[in-house]
């Protein structure tokens, strides 16, 4: 049995970020810019130096409103205690009960990601890659936000879609998540990914849907996905990506990195139709 160790790989063995080269680092020269390394040169500078005007102004901005808040003004509140919407709070309580962690492969030879139910079944998606990462024989084990344990079951795999389907005895009383209705997902609204990052189980992050459509490679082919801004890092694979409403709206699946870093702000998520969809077929022939 794998440990969990986060070593889940949010961006697949196959994701290639359409702004990354073949060595991973970030390039201006998306063909078709016409860019000349020269203008690049001085158009990273002037980044620079924008991001540093940015981050100062954010700090200044930071700094004065802790100073109002201490001074007594009128109404004034530190800048701490800025309120956390409630449907969010409310969207987290009822998504992280039916989120799992999922531990591929035998000792040595393991990787570790996300899951989360869908029926009452007991049946779980996750990612692909992460089962494929992980085959080296062992089996496949579920981890249970109560600490339970259970080794699953592998219905079926579809490497295209980067989709799995798991599952669990029924006596694991998963809750399943309500996912949303296709095509529902509106870019700028907010979304919390829920998952096991670095191994650490139970982790919400939040964010905004930044676009939806993106085309980036995910699985073996090309596809439409929802990009978002909810930091999702290694082992956030195939854990879910919610609305505000608690309704699955996609499954997390890649990121794109700097020279391979961690999460940047970019990440995608497979759409739930596509998502339905695939389950559907898997479990039909399945059971």
């Amino acid at each position: 049995m794998a440990a969990q160790t986060g070593l889940g790989e949010p961006r697949g063995p196959w994701f290639v970020s359409p702004e990354l080269g073949p060595d991973r680092r970030f390039r201006w020269d998306v063909p078709g810019s016409g860019e000349d390394p020269s203008r690049r040169r001085w158009r990273g500078r002037l980044l620079t130096a924008a991001a540093v005007v940015a981050l100062s102004t954010v700090s200044g901005a930071a700094a004065g409103a802790w100073v109002a808040g201490h001074d007594g003004g009128p109404g004034a509140t530190p800048a701490s205690a800025a309120p956390v919407p409630a449907e969010l709070v409310t969207a987290a309580q009822r998504t992280v009960p039916g989120v799992v962690s999922v531990m591929a492969g035998g000792a040595g030879t393991g990787a570790s990601g996300s899951g989360f139910a869908i029926d009452d079944q007991q049946h779980i998606i996750t990612n692909d890659h992460i089962l494929a990462k992980g085959s080296g024989g062992g089996t496949v084990t579920v981890e249970l936000p109560d600490g339970r344990r259970y080794a699953a079951e592998v219905v079926g795999r579809e490497p295209g879609s980067d989709l799995a389907v798991l599952k669990v005895p029924t006596d694991a009383g998963l809750a399943p998540l309500p996912l949303a209705k296709p095509r529902s997902t509106r870019v700028g609204e907010p979304v919390l990914a829920v998952g096991s990052p670095l191994g650490l189980p139970g982790t919400v992050t939040a964010g905004i849907v930044s676009a939806l459509d993106r085309q980036v490679r995910l699985g073996t082919n090309r596809r439409s996905a929802v990009q978002t801004d909810a930091s999702i890092n290694p082992g956030n694979s195939g854990g879910p990506l919610v609305n505000a409403r608690g309704e699955v709206v996609g499954v997390n699946t890649a990121i794109a990195t700097i020279d391979g870093n961690g999460s940047i702000g970019i990440g995608f998520a497979i759409p739930i139709d596509q998502v339905q969809q695939t389950a559907d077929t898997i479990i039909g022939k399945g059971g």
